[in-house]
């Protein structure tokens, strides 16, 4: 859909509008107020507000320079508020440190921090999975404190459906710290569905066994 847009050097045409606002997340349909054309008019930052009666902030949508004075959007705007991951009952409890550092990569990624945010997921996988080895066995918390991932999950971690989900995870966890990645065509979108595999599993297993015990035969 072509809008035509008064900017600091005259009208222009540019094409789409975000979806979302940055700050309250609903799907909208901006209201655009005005633009400014920099870098040798390549570039286009348009202002523009959420029509939401809740939340009426405003923040910049950027567009790119196509063909004479048109501009497409390049699918990015100002940062507004950060989202975060809400976790069950089960894995909080669980696992409090997992949910705070996987948050805390998920601002990463969505301020476009991709070469850093993948080693926090990475990070609390680790958590993830020694804090259920700790439950499962808490004589051993010191050993398993101080194992590596790979080992703690080889030596504490029994289930199949956890192990081979969690093993592949630490794979491509490990592919976001290192120089030279081994598992390529693989993305930090696998890593994470790998991750919520694992939570999915650990969940399951901890929510039957809950049950059993609530319910004995």
């Amino acid at each position: 859909m072509k809008i035509q847009l008064q900017t600091n050097y005259g009208h222009v045409d540019f094409f789409d509008l975000p979806s979302k606002c940055p700050y309250c997340h609903k799907s909208i349909r901006p209201q655009v107020f005005y633009g400014y054309r920099l870098n040798d008019k390549k570039k286009l930052q348009v202002f523009m507000a959420c029509p939401d009666n809740n939340c009426f902030s405003t923040f910049i949508g950027y567009y790119i320079h196509t063909s004479l004075d048109h501009y497409d959007f390049t699918g990015q705007v100002s940062q507004g508020t950060l989202i975060g991951r809400r976790f069950t009952e089960t894995i909080e409890t669980l696992s409090i440190s997992f949910t705070k550092i996987y948050n805390q990569s998920f601002s990463a990624e969505q301020q476009g921090l991709f070469e850093i945010c993948g080693v926090g997921y990475r990070k609390a996988l680790e958590f993830l999975i020694k804090d259920y080895a700790i439950r499962l066995f808490p004589l051993e918390q010191e050993r398993i404190e101080k194992k590596m991932l790979a080992q703690c999950i080889g030596d504490y971690v029994s289930d199949d459906k956890i192990k081979s989900v969690a093993k592949r995870a630490v794979w491509l966890g490990n592919d976001e710290t290192h120089y030279v990645r081994k598992w390529e065509g693989k993305t930090l979108g696998d890593l994470k569905k790998l991750i919520d595999l694992t939570l999915h599993w650990i969940e399951a297993e901890i929510l039957t066994e809950s049950f059993e015990d609530d319910m004995p035969e």
